[in-house]
């Protein structure tokens, strides 16, 4: 519902993708919380790419809820961070939690880039 005389309300899409990428966000925190526990260096490479994708998310989400000009941009560059690091998540299937941050992060990725105007 919008209020009279609100301007430039967000659209469903936008507020669909603005909820996929908070949600990612979080998936991407819990997700380092847990790789932290494991250890080793394999998920050094993995929390690189997490971190990414946590903080690329957020700005995303952000820069679509104040309608920032660069927010097409930005959806572009966080469809490609969500893609990392669900590649990077990838790479341990037997792991319950890295395939559920995948999953967020692929459907993230999907809405960036239909956002961004890149549907693939």
């Amino acid at each position: 519902m919008t209020r009279p005389g609100t301007m430039n309300t967000m659209s469903s899409q936008m507020q669909d993708c603005v909820e996929a990428c908070m949600s990612c966000h979080s998936m991407c925190e819990e997700t380092m919380s847990s790789c932290m526990q494991m250890g080793g260096q394999a998920q050094m490479q993995i929390m690189r790419a997490l971190l990414d994708c946590s903080e690329t998310t957020r700005m995303c989400a952000d820069m679509m809820m104040r309608r920032s000009p660069m927010s097409t941009e930005m959806c572009a560059m966080c469809a490609k961070a969500c893609d990392m690091c669900a590649e990077a998540c990838m790479a341990m299937p037997d792991d319950p939690q890295m395939m559920r941050c995948a999953e967020s992060c692929r459907r993230c990725a999907e809405m960036c880039r239909t956002m961004a105007g890149a549907t693939m």
